[in-house]
């Protein structure tokens, strides 16, 4: 594929509005911009995560911990519906109608975001993974685009990638200007990994960090309902309702392995390192860490 035929596919796919790419057809710079004077309540509980980082999980947990009809089996409302993507409202959803506690999900960038969360009112949960399975995950997500009418090469994907031209813009650029931010927020980072790691210590993290209080059996339930291999099977978390417009399931399935050190198996040695070299000028000012495979302790590609 030429660059020319690269770049038409691209433009068709996703639009930029601000610094970031949006997919086309599922949100307008209209609805980005109606989000600054979005009114904040304090109950608020905030996602924020850049694509591929543990969203659906942490979606799927924070419903488990904030509404009892979804762990004893009772509730009927699938994840996104009960904890939408306030940038992709295109069904007009009446967030002020919504009762309290309200759960939104965003994959937008710091300065996107509605102004009033920056007074510390509301609650963010951002949760963040290691950038090389974040890489690889999006690149097998990408196949299920529909709008995306030509079939990305892993190199290829990797350069745009690294540059930023991709769904959502630069992971170095998200992660960097969120916690750089952090102090105007009432915010709690958490990693994929923790989550992968010790899933019944995250939940309880973040049980604290709401201010609710389940008790072992209800923590017990939230872990279990948690699990990626109920999520598959659960309608109301594996995202199988989807509308075919934007996704096609015959491609793949939206969770897909829900692995720590995935990036192993397809990256090679050349492009690892092509990898850590951008990593290592983007985020040297960034004092964060990663589990780079299951069985590392938490490492910095700094040090």
């Amino acid at each position: 594929m030429n660059q020319k035929s690269l770049e038409e596919a691209l433009n068709s796919f996703m639009f930029e509005y601000k610094g970031i790419y949006f997919y086309t057809g599922s949100t307008t710079p209209e609805i980005i911009d109606s989000l600054e004077h979005m009114e904040i309540r304090d109950s608020d509980v905030f996602l924020v995560t850049y694509p591929k980082s543990g969203t659906i999980w942490t979606q799927q947990v924070l419903n488990l911990i904030m509404h009892e009809r979804h762990r004893n089996g009772l509730e009927h409302i699938d994840n996104m519906t009960r904890a939408p993507w306030i940038e992709y409202n295109l069904h007009n959803d009446a967030f002020n109608s919504r009762q309290s506690p309200r759960l939104f999900t965003s994959h937008l960038p710091y300065y996107l975001m509605p102004k009033d969360l920056r007074f510390k009112r509301a609650k963010i949960i951002y949760v963040y993974r290691n950038p090389k399975d974040v890489l690889v995950s999006f690149y097998h997500f990408h196949k299920l685009y529909q709008k995306l009418e030509v079939t990305l090469e892993w190199e290829t994907f990797l350069g745009l990638f690294l540059s930023g031209r991709v769904l959502h813009g630069s992971w170095f650029d998200h992660i960097k200007g969120w916690y750089t931010h952090k102090e105007d927020y009432n915010i709690l980072f958490m990693t994929y990994e923790e989550l992968k790691k010790d899933l019944r210590s995250a939940v309880i993290k973040i049980c604290n960090f709401l201010d609710i209080k389940l008790n072992d059996d209800a923590v017990d339930t939230v872990v279990d309902k948690s699990s990626f291999k109920n999520m598959k099977q659960d309608p109301l978390a594996n995202y199988k309702f989807i509308s075919e417009k934007f996704l096609d399931f015959e491609k793949g399935e939206f969770l897909r392995k829900g692995t720590i050190g995935d990036w192993k198996n397809r990256m090679t040695v050349a492009q690892n390192e092509k990898f850590d070299k951008v990593y290592m000028e983007k985020m040297k000012d960034l004092p964060i860490k990663f589990f780079w495979d299951i069985n590392d302790e938490e490492q910095s590609l700094l040090e």
